[in-house]
């Protein structure tokens, strides 16, 4: 039984939903960024979805944009990433790891290469914004090889010759966006058309994890309600890095409060 499917088991028979937060390795330094990652665990991140800093993230919206450049910044590399992976890994065992990145930086470590090192680490699960399904063939060949769930992205006006391939080859779960465009802060509710969660309830029952958009407790309650089995927040954590990393203490303070806030209501449907 794989991570994933472990934590699912501990949340979904009690309709509770799982809390992922994303953020990018080595934003704002290694050393900080470390010290995130503990403190979203430490309060109530179910798992983490990590992305490998990328020069062109067409899937970003400008938050995660700084975010990359502020990791660039820092030093940091992929074979860094993979060692601040390394790290992550061995202090917690049991927590599921995803990498959301781009093809290109799979493409220049060599795709067997690339799902053999994230194995050897214990990265459970790999999503990459640019990759259509139709094209993913090699890269789900070395997935199954390595042991590593391949994830895909339903977007909300998916057709369904899509929707029956994103059934079929997401493992793990199913990144199902909350709207179109890039990632970004909204307030509104943003919970995904009813007709494409029920279309997929019919073809497999690989739980639903909602991304972009998410920022408040509000909003993950009414997304949980739907009967989605978590969220992914990212831009809303990566704005208070943006805000405070030059005061530690601070930032540490604020991404302590808002990963509460955020767990807290995942935990509670209404």
């Amino acid at each position: 039984m794989n991570r994933y499917q472990k934590l699912y088991d501990k949340l979904i028979p009690f309709k509770r939903g799982c809390f992922i937060p994303f953020i990018v390795i080595g934003d704002p330094s290694i050393n900080t960024f470390l010290k995130i990652i503990d403190t979203l665990i430490e309060n109530g991140a179910d798992g983490l979805e990590l992305g490998i800093p990328f020069s062109d993230p067409i899937a970003d919206g400008k938050v995660v944009q700084k975010a990359n450049l502020r990791a660039f910044k820092s030093g940091i590399n992929v074979n860094k990433c993979f060692a601040v992976l390394y790290e992550i890994r061995k202090k917690y065992s049991t927590i599921p790891i995803g990498l959301l990145l781009y093809a290109n930086l799979i493409f220049k470590f060599g795709i067997n290469n690339f799902y053999l090192k994230c194995s050897n680490i214990g990265i459970d699960s790999v999503l990459i914004a640019d990759l259509p399904i139709e094209e993913s063939h090699s890269f789900r060949q070395c997935a199954m090889i390595n042991n590593i769930l391949q994830v895909f992205v339903c977007p909300p006006d998916a057709k369904n010759d899509i929707i029956e391939k994103i059934s079929v080859y997401s493992k793990g779960y199913i990144y199902l966006l909350s709207r179109s465009g890039v990632t970004g802060i909204d307030d509104k509710i943003i919970v995904p058309p009813l007709n494409l969660i029920n279309k997929l309830r019919q073809l497999t029952k690989t739980p639903l994890i909602q991304g972009f958009g998410i920022s408040n407790p509000n909003q993950i309650k009414q997304i949980i309600s739907s009967g989605i089995s978590g969220v992914i927040c990212g831009s809303i954590i990566i704005q208070l890095i943006e805000n405070y990393f030059y005061n530690e203490k601070k930032l540490i303070k604020e991404i302590k409060r808002l990963s509460l806030s955020l767990k807290i209501a995942a935990s509670i449907a209404e």
